[in-house]
């Protein structure tokens, strides 16, 4: 089941190309341990992995990081070409602590990096 949906727009010459990105509801594993599925749908193809976690928070907010490291380090963000509302003002999605320093507008702020 989804548990949170997102769109972001990919500027590919004089037309716009969707990149839906899906969180699923975390689930329990059969150790007792969570895994939370997401995926994005990058133009080659949907991208699909898992985060886990000791209980469904971490492993969703884990999934929310690895969504955001993925972006942040993608090549449609380093074209400059990728965005949610307007380019240059972030993604919406948490990165690690290692990667706050590709943070771009509101995602800067929000994460309070100067």
């Amino acid at each position: 089941m989804i548990a949170a949906e997102r769109t972001l727009k990919l500027r590919d010459g004089d037309r716009l190309v969707e990149i839906p990105i899906r969180v699923f509801v975390p689930e329990r594993a059969a150790d007792g341990t969570w895994f939370c599925r997401y995926e994005v749908g990058w133009p080659e193809g949907i991208r699909q992995s898992r985060a886990g976690g000791v209980d469904s928070a971490q492993a969703l907010l884990l999934a929310m990081q690895m969504i955001g490291s993925e972006i942040y380090t993608s090549s449609y963000h380093r074209s400059g070409n990728l965005f949610l509302d307007a380019p240059g003002r972030g993604y919406g999605f948490p990165v690690a602590a290692t990667l706050r320093d590709l943070l771009e507008g509101d995602d800067r702020k929000d994460a309070g990096v100067a």
